[in-house]
């Protein structure tokens, strides 16, 4: 596979994630959503990597790579549970939108922190999500509203 189609599962996965957690976030507090979570997933993390045999990898991490990894896992954890905490008080359909503002973040620091390129189309693609993400504000809905009818 590559990685258009491992892009496209995981935004498929990332949508049916965000019903389901709204169903679990429902009865108990964000933070033990999350918790439990956390703990499927490093289950079935540990799962894969045992079943396909990639535990000596982990000799090979340098001290960078161990520094971003870890980090890394410091900011999913921390865009975890602020995502659920936002499921449990608001509809998905306001909080998904929201979320997907990391593409334009990620995007933008990939640019400044790795020096990728961005293309013209994809700086078009990022303001087009900027919108459509304002669109689904009901703030802003109710002010186009009001000025377009």
């Amino acid at each position: 596979m590559n990685w258009t189609l491992y892009a496209a599962l995981s935004a498929l996965f990332a949508g049916l994630t965000a019903v389901l957690a709204k169903i679990g976030v429902s009865q108990v507090p964000s933070n033990l959503a999350t918790l439990v979570r956390t703990v499927v997933v490093v289950l079935f993390a540990t799962g894969i990597v045992t079943a396909s045999g990639q535990f000596h990898h982990l000799r090979s991490i340098s001290g960078r790579g161990w520094l971003a990894l870890v980090l890394s896992g410091v900011a999913t954890g921390l865009s975890w549970l602020f995502y659920f905490a936002a499921l449990k008080e608001g509809p998905i359909s306001g909080v998904a939108p929201i979320d997907k503002l990391s593409f334009v973040i990620a995007m933008v620091l990939g640019f400044l922190v790795l020096e990728e390129t961005v293309r013209p189309l994809t700086l078009a693609g990022a303001a087009l999500i900027v919108a459509g993400v304002l669109l689904t504000l009901p703030t802003v809905q109710q002010r186009l509203e009001r000025f377009l009818y």
